[in-house]
């Protein structure tokens, strides 16, 4: 079965990201798949919506599958890793069409920017939003995804949730202004099907003339930041990480 089902759903483009073992960790295969989704968005003009959700209810998406990491030797691959992630990204957050991410439990890493780059969440009290790659791999987010956490969270809560490692629970992700709509499990599929149908009655030209405004306010001084992304991803302490951390080890930092 594929790792990415895309489904035209009527006027809904639903792409469900399908690894629920591996809590729907992204290979590059299934970014490759989300970057096709879009361009599919955008081709059709039946296409009115756009929604992102994962399969087996434990998990949006459990960040890139960090076995992919293990093939990296230098700071440039950190680089290329997310000028990639970028890319996609960039091109989500640019979709016509309004876009939707709808959460159950574990939305980390890749599946948290991936969020972040749909203009409205949905999500139950039980998911958990975060990033801790500051107790994991050691690694550091590209400047274009601090800059989407900042805009949505915040510098003293985007601060607090990657310099503790924290994970936002569904409640603190909600009263942050991060999550639209919060609502128990047992009511989500109820209440995306009414946030649905009131985006499709709207009209299209005025959602995306507001979308791409706020897109582009939050571009238009965004610096730099291959510098940091070479630093760490170049670090001994990140390449001591990758492989402690698949074979559930503990891991010294040494700041190096």
């Amino acid at each position: 079965m594929s790792e990415l089902l895309v489904t035209a759903d009527g006027p809904v483009l639903r792409v469900v990201f399908n690894r629920p073992a591996q809590h729907n960790a992204l290979t590059w295969a299934m970014w490759d798949g989300l970057y096709d989704a879009c361009e599919r968005a955008d081709a059709d003009p039946s296409i009115k919506l756009l929604v992102l959700s994962g399969a087996g209810g434990r998990a949006f998406v459990a960040g890139t599958d960090i076995a992919q990491f293990t093939s990296f030797t230098d700071g440039d691959d950190g680089i290329a890793y997310e000028r990639k992630v970028q890319r996609i990204i960039d091109r989500l957050e640019r979709v016509k069409a309004p876009t939707m991410a709808v959460v159950e439990g574990y939305c980390v890493g890749g599946g948290l920017v991936v969020a972040a780059a749909c203009d409205l969440r949905l999500a139950v009290p039980g998911s958990r939003f975060g990033a801790p790659i500051a107790r994991t791999l050691g690694n550091c987010l590209s400047m274009n995804t601090y800059s989407l956490l900042v805009h949505h969270l915040g510098p003293a809560r985007t601060l607090d949730m990657l310099l503790r490692a924290r994970m936002f629970t569904g409640e603190e992700a909600h009263a942050a202004g991060f999550v639209a709509e919060l609502c128990e499990p047992d009511a989500l599929a109820a209440r995306q099907a009414e946030v649905e149908e009131r985006l499709l009655s709207h009209a299209p030209l005025s959602m995306w003339a507001a979308k791409e405004a706020v897109r582009r306010l939050r571009v238009a001084n965004l610096p730099d930041g291959d510098d940091l992304v070479a630093t760490v991803f170049g670090s001994a302490d990140f390449h001591a990480a990758v492989p402690a951390f698949l074979s559930k080890e503990e891991v010294t930092w040494q700041g190096l």
